[in-house]
């Protein structure tokens, strides 16, 4: 029950930590999707860019909540490496080449569950920034645009 409780809290840290990345991330992707801009491609290249590396920097401050708690609650040796091991439990590669001690076996499944919400939840924040700033543009080429 234990890891059940360790992994719920963990996941709600993460998920709060994705939560401020994607308002950092949207109220950035806002601001600059709605320039007018000379150049669309680059400036819709730019703005996806940007939320990209937001999204990702969030995604690695996860993983090192993720390691940090293994530390903490002794979920595998150190020296097999703990941040290894959350990344390669969060994005579910599964390697096998390290494993947890026996009573926290259950935290790396835990921690997959978490990385492939995130991973959705990401790929569903750049679909949406793209298809805005799309919106935007063309509604830029419309006659009678005005700046806003």
């Amino acid at each position: 029950m234990l890891q059940f409780l360790v992994g719920t809290l963990v996941s709600l840290v993460s998920i709060g930590l994705h939560a401020l990345a994607t308002v950092v991330a949207i109220g950035f992707a806002r601001s600059a999707g709605l320039r007018h801009t000379a150049r669309p491609r680059s400036h819709l290249i730019g703005v996806m860019m940007a939320t990209a590396v937001v999204l990702m920097v969030a995604h690695m401050l996860e993983v090192l909540v993720w390691a940090a708690t293994y530390g903490i609650v002794g979920a595998t040796a150190v020296e097999n490496g703990l941040l290894y091991f959350a990344f390669v439990n969060y994005t579910t590669l599964g390697y096998g080449d390290v494993t947890p001690v026996r009573e926290w076996r259950l935290i790396g499944p835990l921690t997959a569950m978490n990385g492939v919400l995130l991973f959705g939840w990401s790929a569903a924040v750049l679909f949406e920034v793209l298809r805005k700033t799309l919106d935007h543009l063309e509604a830029a080429k419309a006659p009678g645009f005005t700046k806003s």
